[in-house]
């Protein structure tokens, strides 16, 4: 697989990932509505697909351009791409006034990143 597919395919797994744990978040009674700027917010699904595809699209692309020149770049981004999607859990998601389902499920948003982030940068690490 080449360096583009590997990229489409990581952050098609995490979409997906990400797709069907909101989807559980759902089901189990979140109503994913937080305040923001002292006014009511929801996260949808749209939202959701966003926050999961755009980051991380953005980063596997610039990872795969920049680690033909630097090969050091994939070993660290093995180590700053799973510290940002969970380090951005005590940041972004248990600060909002979520209710428990949509917190939980929001938090294992970010959980699921790290996996399969670091699996698409280990594949991107054997391309030469």
């Amino acid at each position: 697989m080449n360096r583009s597919k590997t990229v489409v395919a990581t952050v098609t797994a995490a979409l997906l990932l990400n797709l069907a744990i909101y989807g559980l978040g759902r089901a189990a009674g979140g109503g994913f509505r937080f305040t923001a700027a002292g006014r009511p917010a929801e996260v949808d699904a749209l939202t959701v697909a966003g926050f999961t595809a755009l980051p991380l699209l953005a980063g596997m692309t610039v990872v795969a351009v920049l680690a033909r020149i630097w090969p050091w770049v994939v070993p660290t981004a093995l180590v700053v791409a799973p510290a940002i999607a969970l380090g951005t859990i005590p940041v972004m998601t248990i600060p909002a006034d979520f209710d428990d389902p949509s917190k939980i499920a929001l938090a294992l948003c970010h959980v699921a990143l790290a996996p399969v982030t670091v699996a698409g940068l280990l594949r991107l690490r054997r391309r030469k």
